[in-house]
């Protein structure tokens, strides 16, 4: 049964790789249609009217139809670009990372909120009257039941392990009676109707909660903040014809500026995202996730005692940091 569903998948796999167009075949061409993946934290049936004005007025900026591809984990939008079945697409921050290494994809700009800040936040939340603290939660006496994020999630799971748990020598898998992994969304509700006594979220998820949920999200609240993580961000494929990919990025950075009823209109549709718009970024915006990783490995490296991997580790750290030290000094923005 299990070679069987293994050869199954592995078929699946080369039917979908046969079916994109290799970038040599699409590489300076046209196509006659885009797809934009985005990552349904919330679900599909809340997040498409939220997206799709947006994705109309891509379609008609551009010239070519864009249709959406909604994801409901990190995996597959990274697949799905890797694969060129989409081309474009929405990613936060770590997963944005991963695609640049293995999809083919380059950073077109970053969100930034309607305030005009371009981070957010990973939170804990628990259960309002629960009585649950930090320090509760830190104790790791095995009574509590923890909900993380998607393995490739920076704000559920990245984030506090590097700043929470991995400072204090803790591994989340021996710190508690149970751990899981779910979606944003999941995790608001696992929390506020007891399922989970604590739970990883970040600070948009949460305004996306009291806005979809209020009665949910009124049961729940937050014991820790992170500190600031890069917004998400644009993506395109590089093999994307060059004056494609230069109107998609005009697109974006201009979306919601100006005046007249247009930018009105945009701004409205922003704001449905909790979004204020979007600025100019390449790559090394994510050096802090870049920094956040090699801190992991270092950590996970010193607790198997194996010297080779720690010194390995270790090196690896202090190149990405003197890197992203460079950058900075170089633009100070990033």
């Amino acid at each position: 049964m299990n070679l069987r569903l293994t050869a199954v998948l592995a078929l699946a796999l080369l039917a979908v790789a046969g079916c994109s167009p290799k970038p040599s075949e699409t590489k300076g061409e046209t196509p006659k249609e885009l797809t934009f993946s985005i990552l349904s934290a919330e679900n599909q049936s809340s997040m498409q009217p939220l997206w799709q004005p947006l994705i109309d007025d891509m379609s008609a900026s551009i010239g070519i139809k864009v249709k959406p591809f909604f994801a409901t984990n990190y995996t597959s939008l990274i697949e799905a670009m890797r694969f060129n079945q989409v081309q474009v697409g929405w990613f936060s921050a770590l997963p944005a990372l991963e695609a640049v290494r293995r999809a083919d994809a380059q950073v077109l700009g970053r969100v930034v909120d309607s305030g005009g800040v371009d981070s957010y936040e990973s939170v804990l939340i628990v259960k309002k009257g629960s009585g649950i603290t930090l320090d509760r939660v830190l104790k790791c006496d095995k009574t509590l039941t923890f909900g993380l994020g998607d393995a490739k999630s920076t704000s559920g799971t990245l984030a506090p392990k590097t700043y929470l748990f991995t400072p204090r020598g803790i591994d989340v898998a021996a710190c508690f009676k149970s751990v899981r992994s779910a979606s944003h969304q999941a995790n608001v509700f696992s929390v506020a109707n007891g399922v989970l006594d604590v739970a990883t979220n970040n600070s948009v998820g949460l305004v996306f909660a009291a806005r979809e949920n209020p009665a949910i999200a009124d049961k729940i609240e937050t014991i820790w903040r992170s500190p600031p993580l890069p917004e998400s961000s644009i993506l395109a494929r590089k093999d994307l014809d060059p004056a494609i990919r230069e109107k998609l990025r005009q697109f974006f950075l201009t979306y919601g500026t100006g005046d007249g009823p247009v930018a009105d209109k945009q701004r409205e549709v922003l704001k449905g995202l909790a979004y204020g718009g979007f600025r100019a970024a390449d790559d090394s915006y994510l050096d802090p996730i870049r920094e956040m990783e090699a801190g992991e490995a270092l950590a996970d490296a010193k607790r198997s005692g194996d010297a080779g991997r720690v010194a390995t580790a270790q090196k690896a750290f202090d190149d990405i940091r003197a890197k992203a030290a460079q950058r900075r000094a170089v633009n100070p923005d990033l």
